[in-house]
This record gives structure tokens, C-alpha cells and sequence, in this order.
């Protein structure tokens, strides 16, 4: 069956409800999973805007599994998300950054159909200077029967194996940006009206644009083959621009809408890199091959990884399918990290 043809302003709940007949036998559990993620954007987006009237600033005092200090916004989040997922009788797993362990939806409410993992709010430490930030969500159909608890080998797989993903930046305006059946659309919401509208349908990554996005603070720690792409970007007949925020949701939203390359590559201190698989690098890769790019960690394909753990880490190259594919042959050339 032929996909559906959306027209700018078309609401993201008429989207995902008209998307359903282009799957037969299709019973609603997926629509009825996006429209609690919708939900938690809502609420995360409402409470973002007024953090400073509300009290959300600043941090909680508490270390999350990551070792990295919780802010108010960041615990916000992860409850909302939970909140929203878990009694829809949709997903049967919720994977978070701020949790250490997974939440296994079934001990209240019916274990689902979907596994779900989310970065609830990337680039918390952003938020008390008022910068963009934003969530990353990852979606699997589970391995397991459901109705049954859900096990970690529903999660524990390579990224090719979603079924879809997005995220939601929340800066001057908030977009929720969804990939699926290989499209990726651009949702804006109006808060007068509370809703999202398609503001950016079919969106393909330009590979005209020579740009970079890198924090250049630690060139001295970069493998040779880095450094070897950043000079070639850096040579006056290539043109390139650089442009690095340093939240990783707005420099992948910039470089999707506008073409280049976003790099945050392994170093001898973190051989791994630092990234998640399972909560960013998957979902966002996910979402740039569907939209004509590529996503590598220096040597191979992202989404052809498998995860050893909740919270593995990679490095990340992402964006423009040439520019991807120039850093990655200069990278993979190194020896391996000490």
C-alpha cells in the first residue's frame, strides 16, 4: 500500500492515525505509543519555557548512572516520560539515561508490544543558561511474547533493528522530528494551541554543505585520522564552516536541516567514546539514514552495532553521507586506542 501524501500544517495526531493505513492488519498499539511520547514533549517543552518561574533550575544533588550530576530538569523528564509511556499498554520496557536499571512495564499495567530508550533531556547542563536541548528516543518491537516481562535481549541489539526513532529540541521553537518506514518529518509545535503541526515534510540532509561540529578543546587527544579530517576541513579551498554548540541534539538538528558532519570521536581516556548507543547514537543514526545520510563510529556503521550493556558508549560520526564516509576512511586507518 502506498504512503499516505501529508500537507504542511497537518497535525502529528492525523499523521500518525493516517500512517496506520498504510499498514494493514495494523492495530493502533504504535499510534497510541507516539501519542504518549507527543505528551511527554508537551509537558517537557511547558515546563522548559517557564524553568526559571517553576524552580527547575539548577541541580538536585544527586549522580546519575552515568556519573554525571542530575539537574531538576533532567529527573522532571524521566518521570514524565515513565509516566506517559508506561500504562498505555503499548511498551513493555522503558531504557533511560537518568535510570540505572530498565523499567519493566507489566507489574500494573499490560507489558507491550515496543521497547522504548530515551535520552529524556540531552544537554541538561545547557538549561541554566537558557541554550537548546532537547530528548532522543529509540523504538524496538520486542523479541519476547508479549504480555510476558520483558527481557534485556529485547533491548540488547543492533540499531538496524529499530523500528523507529525521533527526538524533540526544545530552543527557540519546539519540533518533534520523527523517522519512520524510512521518512523523516518535522512536527513544530504551536503552544497556543497545544498541538504539532508538519512544518518540515520529507526531510533529506543537504550533502552540498562543506560544515563541521566538533569541540575542538580536545584536538590535542584526537586520534591521527581526526586530525587529519579537521585540517582537510580547515584548508581554504574547501570553504568549510564550523559550527559546534555543544548539545548534541541542536548540532545534529542543524546539521539534518542544513547539511555537514558532527564528530565527537574516542580518545585515549575514552577509548569507548562517550556517547550512549542505545539512547543517542542509535536513534539519531537511525533517523540520518532514513534522511539520506550515514552515522559511523570511525569504522563501521552505527546501527550495525550490538550494545554489551544498558549504557554502552561509541564514538560518533554523523551527518552528510560524503563527509561521513571522508572522516570515517581517515579514521579507520588508525591503530587502536591505547
Amino acid at each position: 500500500m502506498s504512503q499516505p501524501q501529508f500537507e504542511e500544517g497537518t497535525t502529528l495526531d492525523r499523521f500518525i492515525l493516517e500512517s496506520r493505513m498504510a499498514h494493514p492488519g495494523a492495530t493502533g498499539v504504535y499510534v497510541n505509543l507516539i501519542k504518549g511520547i507527543e505528551l511527554a514533549g508537551k509537558m517537557i517543552s511547558s515546563r522548559v519555557n517557564k524553568a526559571g518561574l517553576a524552580g527547575m533550575l539548577g541541580a538536585v544533588g544527586n549522580v546519575n548512572v552515568q556519573g554525571e550530576e542530575q539537574q531538576k530538569l533532567d529527573v522532571y523528564a524521566n518521570n514524565v516520560f515513565i509516566s506517559s509511556l508506561e500504562h498505555r499498554g503499548a511498551a513493555c520496557m522503558i531504557v533511560s539515561e537518568e535510570s540505572d536499571g530498565v523499567v519493566r512495564v507489566g507489574e500494573q499495567w499490560h507489558s507491550g508490544r515496543y521497547v522504548v530508550t530515551v535520552d529524556p533531556l540531552d544537554g541538561s547542563s545547557n538549561i541554566d543558561v537558557n541554550a537548546t536541548i532537547g530528548t532522543i528516543f529509540g523504538i524496538y518491537r520486542r523479541l519476547s511474547e508479549e504480555g510476558t516481562p520483558a527481557q534485556d535481549s529485547d533491548v540488547l541489539r543492533p540499531g538496524y533493528e529499530m523500528v523507529s526513532a525521533g527526538y524533540i529540541i526544545y530552543g527557540a521553537g519546539t519540533m518533534l522530528v520523527l523517522a519512520s518506514d524510512g521518512v523523516v518529518n518535522g512536527f513544530t509545535l504551536d503552544p497556543a494551541v497545544g498541538e504539532f503541526f508538519l512544518s518540515h515534510p520529507d526531510i533529506q540532509v543537504p550533502n552540498d554543505k562543506v560544515m563541521y561540529s566538533i569541540n575542538d578543546a580536545y584536538a590535542q587527544a584526537w586520534q591521527p585520522g581526526v586530525k587529519s579530517f579537521i585540517e582537510e576541513m580547515q584548508k581554504p579551498e574547501r570553504k568549510a564552516s564550523a559550527r559546534y554548540i555543544g548539545s548534541l541534539v541542536a548540532d545534529f538538528h542543524r546539521n539534518l536541516l542544513k547539511g555537514g558532519v558532527f564528530l565527537y570521536p574516542a580518545t585515549a581516556k575514552n577509548p569507548e567514546g562517550k556517547l550512549r548507543l542505545l539512547y543517542e547514537a542509535f536513534p539519531l543514526g537511525y533517523i540520518i539514514e532514513a534522511a539520506g545520510g550515514a552515522a559511523t563510529n570511525g569504522r563501521k556503521r552505527i546501527l550495525d552495532l550490538t550494545p554489551d550493556a544498558l549504557h554502552a558508549r561509541t564514538p560518533l560520526v554523523i551527518g552528510s553521507k560524503a563527509l561521513v564516509a571522508e572522516a570515517t576512511e581517515l579514521m579507520s586507518q588508525d591503530p587502536a586506542l591505547a
